[in-house]
């Protein structure tokens, strides 16, 4: 690989790893607020709790991308699902009939997507060099 190829894959690797970091930050100054927010309401609710496993699957997301050069495509799947169950937490009462089997067929999209994920990886899992994500 030529010198310039080289610097301009470090350099690409450098902003990478700068931007997971202030994901990370963002993530953890999020997490301080959301706390701040329930420690003075004094209350706790589902749809806290489920913002918070959002949080921390943001955090776990950006760990294993950093450990390991690889994103997992599951994770973001998760994510997903757990921000559209806590909309559905969040605003079930002002939802119309369609609006409700919408975003909860929309989870149940994601879950087949992840099953069907899960099922290729094991079935066809990559080869080494391959380094599949």
């Amino acid at each position: 690989m030529s010198d310039n190829r080289m610097l301009g894959s470090r350099a690409l690797d450098m902003m990478q790893h700068i931007g997971l970091i202030i994901v990370a930050i963002a993530t953890v100054v999020a997490v301080a607020l959301e706390v701040n927010t329930m420690w003075q309401a004094r209350n706790v609710s589902l749809a806290d709790l489920l913002l918070m496993f959002i949080y921390l699957e943001v955090l776990a997301m950006v760990a294993i991308y950093l450990r390991s050069g690889k994103l997992p495509i599951r994770i973001p799947l998760y994510i997903a699902i757990v921000a559209l169950a806590r909309y559905l937490i969040l605003d079930m009462k002002g939802m119309d009939n369609w609006r409700l089997i919408t975003v909860a067929g929309a989870a149940l999209v994601l879950a087949l997507a992840i099953l069907a994920i899960r099922f290729g990886h094991a079935k066809y899992p990559y080869d080494k060099e391959e380094g599949g994500h």
